[in-house]
């Protein structure tokens, strides 16, 4: 008897969840056959254009063309490529425990990369640390992931990192040799683009000084603070108090930019770092101290504010469930 009842409870419950997709999928084309129904209305102004399940590993996909990546909740990850601590003294250099691929299919679409140059090409780098990764590793992921899911686009923030060696050429130099070999997967325009223009490529953020024009101009960066961007007709805002001497301080600084992100309606592009480090004893720098305690609140605030646009949020050791909750703000 228990397990007839068992089999009759499994079969209702198939039954419920078959009914519930196929109705799902036949709203989904009603939506589309009537532009005028106010669900579609909705949708639109969410940017949303599914109602399919979110997968991580494409949720742009669900979004219009026509949205502004200024308008977009983007997790990303600060010093990307950072996952090999310093000798000797740990949490001073490793900033993620994810590798850049499993980044991207966790759902995390903005990287910031450091790149020391050495012999005319760029070595990872956090601080004097190397990363045991060079360019082309991060630019192979890329595009890799790119090929796989077309939908998606991500905003690469580049940056010259530690001091030059036996170098010929200048950082910009070398970059474009980087770029000329697949230059397709780029987008260099200056401008804070839609999705749609930029899907299945790399926009590039750029924090090095240029003699042309080459992607989003961000190189005249404030050190440790808050502070705005404005470079032909480009706006952006960004915090990156990374010196953290108080956990509530830096919280509050994320906060309130989080919450001017929401509210923005001059298509300002926020980038708001949740990264930093806290001076321990004999003022060695632990980024764990900061992460552990700051990762939590933001987990919190996406349980709590579940729609808008947040903007671009940085995140030292960046999991599949903090990304997700900042993702799923967008439908």
């Amino acid at each position: 008897m228990f397990k007839q009842n068992m089999k009759r409870f499994t079969a209702i419950t198939l039954g419920l969840v078959t009914a519930s997709i196929f109705f799902s999928c036949s709203n989904d084309s009603m939506l589309e056959r009537d532009s005028n129904e106010n669900n579609l209305a909705s949708f639109a102004k969410a940017g949303r254009t599914s109602l399919a399940p979110i997968e991580m590993n494409s949720w742009m996909s669900g979004l219009q063309d026509n949205i502004s990546i200024s308008k977009i909740s983007i997790p990303g990850t600060h010093d990307s490529g950072a996952r090999v601590d310093a000798p000797v003294v740990s949490g001073t250099a490793k900033t993620q425990d994810l590798s850049i691929a499993e980044q991207l299919n966790a759902g995390v679409r903005f990287l910031d990369i450091r790149c020391r140059h050495i012999d005319n090409s760029f070595a990872i780098h956090h601080g004097a640390i190397y990363q045991n990764l060079n360019f082309d590793d991060v630019l192979n992921a890329c595009y890799a992931f790119l090929n796989s899911h077309p939908s998606e686009t991500i905003i690469m923030s580049v940056k010259e990192e530690y001091d030059a060696s036996n170098t010929t050429r200048s950082f910009e130099q070398t970059f474009d040799a980087y770029v000329q070999k697949n230059p397709s997967k780029w987008d260099l325009g200056a401008n804070i683009p839609t999705l749609g223009s930029v899907r299945g490529k790399i926009k590039l953020l750029r924090r090095f000084s240029a003699g042309t024009t080459k992607g989003i101009n961000a190189s005249p960066w404030a050190d440790n603070t808050t502070f705005d961007i404005n470079n032909s007709g480009v706006q952006l805002k960004v915090q990156d108090y990374y010196k953290v001497t108080n956990n509530d301080d830096k919280w509050n600084g994320i906060s309130s930019l989080l919450n001017e992100a929401k509210n923005d309606t001059n298509g300002k592009l926020f980038v708001n770092f949740t990264s930093g480090y806290k001076p321990g004893i004999f003022g060695i720098p632990s980024i764990p101290t900061v992460s552990n305690n700051i990762n939590p609140r933001l987990k919190t605030f996406f349980q709590t504010n579940t729609k808008g646009s947040f903007g671009v949020m940085p995140i030292d050791f960046v999991n599949a469930e903090l990304s997700e909750l900042i993702v799923k703000t967008n439908f």
